[in-house]
């Protein structure tokens, strides 16, 4: 892979090596500052960094092509002279697998394979060939994993493995290439900054006047000129305490440490309860990024005042920005546009809902936890989740007791998968 990529003076190259799985996550902390994209030699390490999800960068990976298994099989055929059905496989996509052998006029199916879809330990790519071979239903393992062929090789299996293609190579850097593109476009792409706060908040009864009105309001655009000239942007007025800030996707997104920090507010000394409510949207135009800012805005107000979301310019809502649990949905699925149809629950909601259950992996909350990550009342949080299970979308699994003497807490399976039709 390294003699390939140095063929195109573009890309510059730092080779990471490891040679056991817990080492992945140290190894690409140790470069976070130092790249750009990331390229794996296969899934084994992209599967382990993409449920890290540490990373902010794009990330890619060489895939197991059939060129480079042909010229695998092809040796152990000419000179090991292994039966096909007696080799174990893994990596490969069992349709991938037997095409090849479709295509090569071998007789028999591949008859041992261990797929994969994320992220697997070596040892048990190595425990499944080395059990096939030491029960002797295999003569030999075909694998994808420099470091299962050492292994096995060690433990005294003919392991063979299959290389990644140069074209295999070649087609992920013509990938990556594209993808730097597309996010160099994106950085020039327009971000609006839609801003509001409260005027009526730093007022007493002794000062409450038109009058000390309008000074606040001075002083908070004087305020927000400095802080916009920091983003190079461009201010207007929309109103009474309402500003909207017009600048890049990416001066924005490194204020933001890529849209999970609140923006650097510090110019405008705010205290207490003059946090501002943010709504911040990017489009591939000034009128498309406003409203996208103004879409985010009304997101913000959802979860209280102070809080900041991003509506990115696929529509896709991020945020509260600054929070430890910070969820990313989006607008409108069909199935979920056909939940809110049989429920009194929005779109937006249900796709929160979703987006939390991803989140948190599971199929299971209460309406204390659902509160938390939503930033709702729990009174809100139990109205969604018993609309829910009257309609059929979820259910009550068990409680759960944190305080002896508190009510015990329904815990609910949500099912919004089911079918709809």
């Amino acid at each position: 892979m390294e003699s390939v990529v140095l063929q195109y003076h573009e890309f510059s190259c730092i080779p990471i090596s490891y040679w056991d799985d817990d080492e992945i996550v140290e190894k690409l902390t140790m470069h976070m500052k130092d790249v750009d994209m990331w390229l794996f030699s296969g899934q084994i390490p992209y599967g382990f960094a993409k449920k890290w999800a540490g990373i902010s960068q794009p990330m890619f990976y060489v895939p197991s092509s059939g060129s480079s298994l042909y010229k695998t099989l092809l040796h152990i055929s000419y000179n090991q002279k292994i039966p096909f059905d007696q080799i174990s496989f893994d990596t490969f996509h069992p349709s991938e697998l037997e095409r090849v052998f479709l295509e090569s006029e071998i007789a028999s199916r591949p008859l041992y394979l261990k797929h994969y879809e994320e992220e697997i330990h070596t040892d048990e790519v190595v425990r499944y060939h080395y059990e096939l071979w030491k029960s002797g239903k295999t003569m030999a393992a075909v694998t994808c994993l420099k470091n299962a062929q050492h292994e096995l090789n060690r433990l005294g299996v003919p392991a063979f493995r299959v290389l990644p293609a140069q074209s295999a190579v070649v087609s992920t850097l013509a990938l990556i290439r594209q993808t730097h593109e597309t996010l160099h476009f994106k950085e020039t792409q327009i971000a609006v900054q839609m801003i509001e706060f409260d005027s009526f908040s730093s007022l007493t009864k002794d000062t409450f006047s038109t009058d000390e009105i309008y000074k606040i309001e001075i002083k908070m655009t004087e305020k927000l000129l400095e802080y916009t000239k920091k983003i190079n942007g461009s201010l207007k007025s929309a109103g009474p305490g309402r500003y909207v800030i017009f600048t890049t996707h990416g001066i924005l997104r490194e204020m933001t440490k890529d849209f999970t920090m609140v923006p650097d507010y510090a110019i405008l000394q705010l205290k207490g309860h003059d946090a501002v409510t943010c709504g911040i949207g990017i489009g591939q135009t000034a009128y498309e990024a406003e409203i996208n800012a103004g879409n985010a805005l009304l997101h913000s107000k959802e979860f209280g005042k102070g809080s900041t979301m991003v509506v990115f310019d696929d529509k896709t809502i991020v945020g509260p920005l600054g929070q430890h649990e910070q969820i990313k949905y989006g607008f409108a699925s069909e199935h979920l546009q056909l939940l809110s149809e049989q429920t009194s629950l929005s779109v937006a909601t249900l796709s929160k809902l979703e987006s939390i259950l991803r989140k948190t992996g599971k199929t299971e909350i209460n309406a204390h936890d659902l509160a938390q990550h939503m930033r709702i009342m729990p009174r809100s949080a139990r109205r969604i989740l018993t609309e829910l299970e009257s309609k059929g979308l979820a259910q009550v699994i068990g409680e759960d007791n944190p305080h002896p003497r508190g009510r015990p807490r329904k815990i609910y399976q949500i099912i919004l998968k089911q079918d709809t039709k």
